[in-house]
């Protein structure tokens, strides 16, 4: 399990009552409040310029402006027996609001429980030109203290923090379309980074050395985005009873969320919606933190194939005394450090939000918040249909597209809703009415 202790959440409280109800000033000043934020996070979220052009300008090429997306943060969230509020960056109705109300079912049942391997990171050098590659491993590994050294001696500072290079996998392919590849992994704990440019830097290193022990020639020196050595786990247990409604009963609302679970599990096409509802819960967060979101999708989507065949990320089952159990273990290569999480001004607000106190953890957040979105899909898709609670907050996405401002925009999308006939044309035929 991760350093959870290192945090400072401790005395925050989730469960902020009537957030949906607040204007997005209330909502901020009680956030600022139940999170202690400094004035200059307050800023950085409330500013309509929260990254300066200057700021973008450093960070990629050909900057010729910036582009927002929608901040919120999902509430009621207990894990391993904390509190934390979840900052989402994402465009899509219904995510932040799905996550938000099972994080309160689960805090009913005592919330989720995580847990993590160390923050282990591949990097790949590829030899060719071999002509013995069973041969070039025995060498490789015989090297093995020799080539830890030499990737270590880039990096004394993550040394000193306890990381660094660990070990060496040798991967052979006696037959490709190339000839004869040795593939040789650099493990590394990278601490509190998310390590791609410590990993590169130190694959690059030992290249050389590779070419003289083998007698091959390095092509690509790279790290794996299939992060199978960082792993983040999260829990949820909960009854029948908080399943239940008014029209289903919890024992029903369950049998319908196997039901969808195994159709995931059983079929790739609707494994592949499966899963991206799971990581329209995980992308958010990673997003907000200035985290790489593709990089966290490569790597779950290719842990999801890796028995060979593409399958749901999550897990789905009842124990004995009756209660539904669901699980999510993927790779989650985040940091703390390094890279948008300390240049971005709106994601250094989003983690004083979190209050994590290593990458461990962060990630642990991260998968819970997909898991408690998966529930809520399979919740919807086992009753209702997912549309019901979509097209109803998406409509007002729909009274803006028509041309409502103001307090027309809640009027306009709550006689959609309540007619359940969110379209744009009859968007425009309420404003009419309203405006008329």
């Amino acid at each position: 399990m991760s350093p959870q202790g290192t945090g400072s959440s401790a005395g925050v409280n989730s469960r902020l009552e009537n957030y949906r109800s607040l204007t997005p000033a209330e909502r901020l000043d009680a956030l600022a409040k139940a999170a202690s934020l400094t004035p200059e996070a307050v800023a950085a979220l409330s500013s309509l310029d929260a990254l300066p052009l200057t700021l973008a300008n450093g960070m990629i090429e050909n900057v010729v402006g910036t582009f927002q997306l929608p901040f919120g943060v999902a509430t009621n969230f207990q894990i391993n027996g904390r509190d934390y509020l979840v900052p989402m960056v994402v465009e899509e109705p219904s995510v932040v609001a799905a996550a938000s109300y099972m994080a309160r079912i689960a805090r009913d049942n005592g919330g989720f429980e995580t847990s993590s391997t160390l923050p282990l990171m591949r990097a790949q050098v590829q030899i060719l030109g071999l002509s013995d590659p069973y041969g070039a491993r025995l060498k490789l590994l015989a090297a093995r203290d020799q080539i830890l050294a030499i990737a270590n001696a880039r990096d004394a500072v993550l040394v000193g923090l306890g990381g660094g290079c660990k070990d060496i996998e040798i991967h052979v392919f006696p037959r490709s379309d190339r000839g004869p590849m040795v593939i040789l992994h650099l493990i590394v704990d990278v601490r509190d980074a998310m390590g791609a440019n410590t990993v590169n830097t130190m694959a690059e290193a030992v290249a050389p050395t590779l070419e003289a022990l083998t007698g091959g020639e390095v092509r690509l020196r790279i790290l794996s985005n299939l992060a199978d050595l960082r792993l983040a786990r999260a829990r949820v247990r909960v009854s029948e009873a908080s399943l239940a409604t008014k029209t289903y009963s919890g024992a029903r609302m369950i049998e319908g969320i196997l039901d969808a679970y195994e159709f995931a599990r059983i079929d790739p096409y609707r494994a592949a919606t499966h899963n991206k509802g799971i990581m329209n819960g995980i992308d958010p967060v990673v997003v907000a933190t200035g985290n790489d979101w593709r990089a966290v999708e490569a790597g779950a989507h290719a842990y999801a194939a890796r028995d060979g065949r593409y399958t749901s990320m999550s897990t789905w089952e009842v124990d004995k005394e009756g209660h539904l159990v669901g699980t999510l273990e993927l790779p989650m290569p985040v940091g703390l450090v390094g890279g948008a999480t300390k240049t971005h001004p709106a994601a250094r607000a989003a983690l004083q939000i979190l209050k994590v106190g290593s990458a461990q953890e962060l990630a642990e957040v991260i998968v819970t918040v997909g898991l408690a979105q998966n529930m809520g899909a399979l919740r919807a898709l086992a009753t209702e249909g997912i549309q019901r609670g979509h097209m109803a907050l998406h409509a007002r996405n729909i009274a803006i597209v028509a041309g409502a401002v103001g307090p027309e925009i809640d009027v306009v999308a709550a006689r959609l809703a309540a007619a359940h006939d969110v379209r744009t044309d009859r968007a425009k035929e309420i404003l009419a009415e309203i405006r008329g």
